[in-house]
């Protein structure tokens, strides 16, 4: 996918934080250690740097949602970073995102940090950690 593709699907599908613009998205994607997962319905964008990984954004267009998109993405996510060496994966999810926080819940995330106010006054930010296998 394009930057500008991903930017499109990411600004239909992301409301908290502000959707990424394509400029984002192309600066992010030149970095070698940056790594893109999925297609024109879901996608997961991640990085890895050590032993850890990051999974910077997960996005499911809002029309393809519940159907497992998501997590076959996240899924793919973890295979890879664990290909790259990662042993450990981090994320940040807004606290009131119900499904998202479920989705990590169910997939073996655990809190190991929150950002009171991060995204707003009244919205925390939690920064949820998984162990994974390193092929």
């Amino acid at each position: 996918m394009t930057p500008a593709a991903l930017a499109a699907l990411h600004a239909r599908s992301i409301r908290k934080p502000r959707p990424w613009t394509e400029t984002e998205f192309a600066s992010l994607l030149a970095s070698p250690h940056v790594f893109l997962i999925g297609g024109a319905t879901a996608f997961a964008l991640g990085r890895t740097a050590a032993d850890e990984a990051e999974l910077l954004t997960l996005v499911t267009a809002p029309e393809y949602r519940r159907q497992g998109l998501a997590r076959r993405c996240l899924a793919a996510f973890e295979a890879e970073a664990a290909q790259r060496g990662a042993t450990v994966s981090l994320l940040e999810v807004a606290a009131d995102n119900h499904a998202a926080c479920d989705l990590y819940a169910s997939a073996g995330y655990n809190e190991a940090g929150r950002r009171r106010g991060y995204y707003d006054s009244s919205t925390d930010a939690l920064i949820l950690r998984k162990k994974i296998a390193s092929s």
